[in-house]
């Protein structure tokens, strides 16, 4: 889902920069009322993990490329869709800056794609389906699985107004493998939530399943 360089021509890539600049703003504004000593290690363990998660890369047709977003997990876990922004701008941006993976130019849509996208539908989904079936871990996987596969369907239909394929092959071979993607970033969700809720209870708010610190 990592887009490259000259996937997008500069004047649209332009306008997901200001777009992905005027959400980590917000972000930025979040962490600064809300981070404290307690989630400052959770942050860099979410970021690590979410960085080391989207090291494995399948190859997509049209040059792109399908793994995990984490977004999802993020929000949930620290309780704020801006908390994915936050976390998945330090990883984008380091991933861009030093390993080369996703473009610069381009990385506003990713952030947009994975960051704002995956977290708003990843927390406000978990939030409704909570609602519904009361059970947290299966809400955060299916939240986890949305927020895979909708920013991929935002991304191919980037990538066709960009130009650069064609909109119903790209949303075929985007939505394909990230549908597949998803049931796996869903699992690994709802695992890190269990795993967090059995390590530290006292984090976890009864009602919503997130984190209270």
């Amino acid at each position: 889902m990592h887009i490259p360089d000259a996937f997008i021509p500069l004047p649209q890539a332009a306008i997901y920069w200001i777009i992905a600049i005027i959400f980590l703003g917000l972000a930025i504004k979040w962490a600064r009322s809300e981070l404290n000593e307690d989630k400052i290690p959770l942050i860099a363990v979410l970021a690590a993990g979410i960085f080391a998660l989207q090291s494995f890369n399948l190859p997509v047709s049209m040059g792109t490329s399908g793994h995990l977003v984490g977004g999802a997990l993020a929000a949930i876990v620290l309780g704020s869709p801006f908390a994915a922004v936050f976390i998945l701008t330090l990883v984008l941006i380091i991933q861009g800056f030093i390993f080369g993976d996703g473009g610069i130019t381009t990385m506003g849509a990713n952030i947009l794609n994975m960051g704002v996208i995956g977290g708003f539908v990843g927390y406000y989904s978990f939030q409704a389906i909570i609602r519904i079936i009361k059970n947290t871990y299966l809400s955060a996987a299916v939240a986890a699985w949305l927020a895979c596969f909708i920013p991929a369907l935002a991304c191919a239909v980037e990538m066709a107004i960009a130009g650069t394929f064609p909109l119903v092959p790209g949303l075929v071979a985007m939505g394909l493998y990230h549908a597949i993607i998803g049931v796996i970033e869903g699992i690994v969700t709802a695992v890190v939530i269990y795993l967090l809720a059995m390590a530290r209870p006292d984090l976890i708010d009864s009602d919503t399943g997130v984190v209270t610190t």
